[in-house]
């Protein structure tokens, strides 16, 4: 899973976001957050138009605890923000097997002979033969 987070104000004080986990936590307030995340020199600031993109897994899909983060209290106005997720999903690979009986088959359009003798049952199985879901041609 990816996070995208976009800024759509700026703030005149706090509303900083913190990763403590990450690489850079050593120089990040990591059991102080909430009373001294502002003294951070890694805090990143929220500013209007930026985008802040971090992965919550790693690509074998554990998850990744350096992308654990923390917000600033918001001291003096108010901070506006939009946060997409993106999900990841494993695909499964499964290859379709098409097979039909010769007794469920019948053509339903005067083309299927001559379609079927230049090989476009191969190249177009779905539409010619069908899926279950689709009966086919």
């Amino acid at each position: 899973m990816a996070t995208v987070i976009l800024y759509l104000s700026n703030v005149s004080q706090g509303g900083q976001i913190l990763f403590p986990e990450s690489e850079l936590g050593n120089s990040q307030m990591k059991k102080k957050i909430l009373s001294n995340c502002t003294k951070s020199s890694y805090a990143l600031r929220p500013t209007r138009g930026n985008v802040l993109l971090f992965f919550n897994l790693h690509p074998n899909t554990t998850p990744d605890q350096s992308s654990s983060h923390a917000r600033c209290p918001i001291l003096d106005g108010e901070i506006w923000f939009a946060t997409k997720f993106f999900l990841v999903k494993a695909n499964d690979v499964q290859t379709v097997q098409f097979q039909a009986d010769d007794n469920d088959c019948t053509d339903e359009e005067e083309s299927c002979p001559q379609w079927a003798a230049i090989d476009e049952c191969q190249r177009n199985p779905i539409f010619m033969i069908g899926s279950p879901d689709y009966y086919g041609t």
